[in-house]
């Protein structure tokens, strides 16, 4: 199930296209549950692609920096060490 939640957003649609209607400060919240198959891959030079999918075929990728992918994977070994629910 994918659920997005964008706040203060407007659109214009005219011959077809779409337009942003209003000031240029959206922020949107992304939320994917029961993920079916996840995917790690090389993106750019510099980053790392994480691409989640759901069984009715929704994504959500997230390119990570390597810092982020070393606090990521430090946040996993803590949940492991912490936690009854990864094991």
């Amino acid at each position: 199930m994918l659920t997005l939640d964008i706040d203060d957003f407007m659109l214009e649609l005219k011959d077809g296209a779409f337009k942003n209607v209003g000031p240029a400060n959206k922020q949107a919240t992304i939320k994917l549950y029961d993920v079916e198959g996840v995917d790690v891959r090389e993106y750019g030079d510099k980053r790392v692609k994480l691409a989640f999918e759901d069984e009715q075929g929704s994504e959500v990728e997230v390119a990570l920096f390597p810092e982020q992918l070393e606090a990521l994977s430090e946040g996993l070994d803590a949940l492991r060490e912490e936690s009854d629910i990864v094991d």
